[in-house]
């Protein structure tokens, strides 16, 4: 039932499918480009009869799982899976189609390495090669890294990320040979995006406040505009002036009271009139008084409850509880 359609309408069959809430997540995660092309085969779909829906979905699944158990299982493990669920012959078509798309993937090894082992391996290595691997893994596991590296480097990596915008398959090719040694590359066969502004400031958004701070102190001094353009692309505990109302009363309401006094104890006038003014008198007032008898806060404390509320503040917009105003294209428009 699904071969006459082309991998875009199977892909916009599954959207109509997920319906409008869950939809939107996913098109979280996709680029600008997917996003327009995704939503052009979605207005040009029609009515798909229920049967090949089923058989889209039923696909799709196949496809998700086999992908699942190759990446953590190897091979084999996903062979034996497959042909238990399936059959031969389905297990046999699945694989085909997943370990081809796998193989376009670079520096596929990280996906098996612990942040350890690979800072093991990065440490001594130039910080454009650096950049380069961590431009192929998560946020997180890059926040972690570039927060274990000496400050020089450690703005140098930041710096190289947020430059980068596309590698050769020989850049790509030499790196990996650096350092295939303990770890197994493969190789893609066309330009890949990597790095850039906005991959830098999500791996920020993860690093804890006290390297955040430094990272940025450093960079203005050295490019003023770069640090600001990451800053622009970010959220950060100072922010929080920039939120409307409603979405600074929902955050309020996750929140440890004890982070908040230590948040506010280092905070400037203008972040803690913004947030007392959307705190009913009572809570206020707690706080407050709070406040005044909690002394000889260390700075660490301060930082780190400021990225716990951070934290939650980010979780809430993933969610689509409230709203963080970055400017451009996230205008809204009451």
């Amino acid at each position: 039932m699904t071969t006459n359609l082309t991998p875009e309408q199977k892909a916009a069959t599954v959207i109509v499918s997920l319906g409008v809430d869950k939809a939107s997540k996913i098109y979280k995660y996709l680029s600008e480009e997917e996003i327009e092309k995704l939503t052009v085969e979605v207005a040009k779909l029609g009515h798909v009869p229920s049967e090949t829906t089923q058989a889209v979905l039923d696909e799709f699944y196949k496809t998700c799982l086999t992908q699942k158990v190759v990446t953590d299982g190897g091979l084999e493990y996903a062979r034996t899976v497959l042909e238990k669920a399936f059959g031969e012959s389905t297990a046999n078509s699945l694989l085909q189609k997943v370990t081809q798309s796998l193989k376009s993937r670079s520096f596929g090894f990280i996906r098996k390495s612990d942040s350890k082992n690979l800072f093991s391996i990065l440490q001594h290595e130039r910080a454009q090669t650096i950049a380069l691997v961590l431009s192929y893994t998560n946020e997180e596991m890059t926040a972690q890294l570039i927060s274990e590296l000496p400050p020089e480097k450690r703005l140098q990596v930041v710096e190289s990320i947020a430059r980068m915008e596309s590698a050769s398959p020989e850049a790509i090719k030499i790196v990996e040979n650096e350092i295939k040694k303990k770890f197994s590359g493969i190789l893609t066969t066309d330009y890949t995006t990597v790095g850039g502004i906005d991959y830098i400031a999500n791996v920020m958004n993860h690093m804890d406040r006290g390297n955040e701070k430094l990272i940025f102190d450093e960079l203005g001094r050295k490019d003023a505009e770069l640090a600001d353009t990451i800053r622009k692309k970010m959220f950060v505990f100072e922010d929080i002036i920039t939120m409307d109302d409603r979405s600074i009363q929902r955050f309020i309401r996750e929140c440890d009271m004890k982070d908040m006094v230590y948040a506010l104890k280092n905070a400037n006038k203008q972040i803690t009139d913004v947030i007392f003014n959307n705190m009913s008198t009572r809570m206020k007032e707690s706080i407050q008084s709070d406040m005044e008898v909690t002394v000889n806060v260390r700075l660490k404390d301060v930082e780190e409850a400021q990225q716990r509320i951070v934290a939650i503040i980010r979780r809430l917009e993933e969610e689509g509880e409230l709203i963080i105003s970055k400017g451009g294209k996230d205008d809204i428009i009451a």
